[in-house]
């Protein structure tokens, strides 16, 4: 038995799965991952001369507002993205009972445009962002179509609704362990793993089978009963 056909099995059996899935999951769509060699974080182009990290961080966001503006609409504008096959097939097997969650580290909203509607999304959204001084939110067509800086109508700074590096993680973490402690099948794709806390969430799995698939291998592929090590779109088109 090839390993599509393991995976396929192992879905079919089960009715109590969780996908855990990071940028790899979104490149099909057009969108850059992080770490690859061609990801965000190898370009250096930025008014600043500084990491893609300090570009998306809350320092950067509170004291370098408009270079962060400059930076978050011209690398972080997936309006225009469309789900793939794995977005599709995720929302099929929602609606089927099988899947009961989707945690992502993306931001994109993705699996919320193929109709999956119990989306936990680890790293925040673009689609939401509010005032920081009167909390009035706005969609992410005004922040990204605004000139310079996006401002409220009270005159207060507009801050999207994405974790910046050295914030917490919101409550959907604590939601997600709860998930993954529970389910029988966790399948986790198109993330290296290596990035904390996110990562540490697979030490919460104690159920049947863990399958990981990714470009590269990853920390944990030692603890998976299945480890995929090819292109996404690929493996999800192969499943029914």
């Amino acid at each position: 038995m090839n390993k599509i056909d393991k995976l396929q099995e192992l879905i079919n059996e089960s009715n109590n799965i969780v996908f855990f899935g990071g940028a790899g999951v979104s490149t099909a769509s057009g969108l850059k991952d992080f770490r690859s060699k061609d990801g965000l974080y190898n370009e250096q182009d930025n008014n600043l001369n500084v990491s893609p990290e300090f570009m998306l961080s809350s320092v950067c966001f509170y004291s370098f507002t408009k270079e962060f503006y400059n930076y978050y609409k011209s690398k972080m504008n997936s309006l225009n993205a469309k789900p793939n096959i794995i977005h599709k097939y995720l929302s099929k097997l929602e609606k089927e009972g099988k899947l009961k969650a989707i945690i992502t580290q993306n931001i994109d909203g993705l699996h919320q445009k193929a109709g999956s509607k119990n989306v936990l999304e680890l790293h925040g959204t673009i689609h939401k962002n509010h005032c920081i001084k009167c909390n009035k939110e706005y969609p992410a067509e005004y922040v990204f179509n605004s000139i310079d800086i996006p401002k409220c109508t009270c005159g207060g700074l507009i801050k999207p609704n994405v974790v910046l590096y050295g914030e917490m993680l919101p409550n959907d973490f604590n939601i997600a362990i709860d998930y993954i402690s529970k389910c029988d099948l966790l399948i986790v794709a198109g993330t290296s793993l290596t990035v904390e806390p996110a990562s540490s969430l697979i030490n919460y799995f104690h159920g049947k089978n863990l399958v990981i698939i990714n470009n590269d291998n990853t920390p944990y592929d030692n603890k998976a009963t299945l480890v995929i090590n090819d292109d996404l779109s690929k493996v999800f088109n192969s499943l029914t």
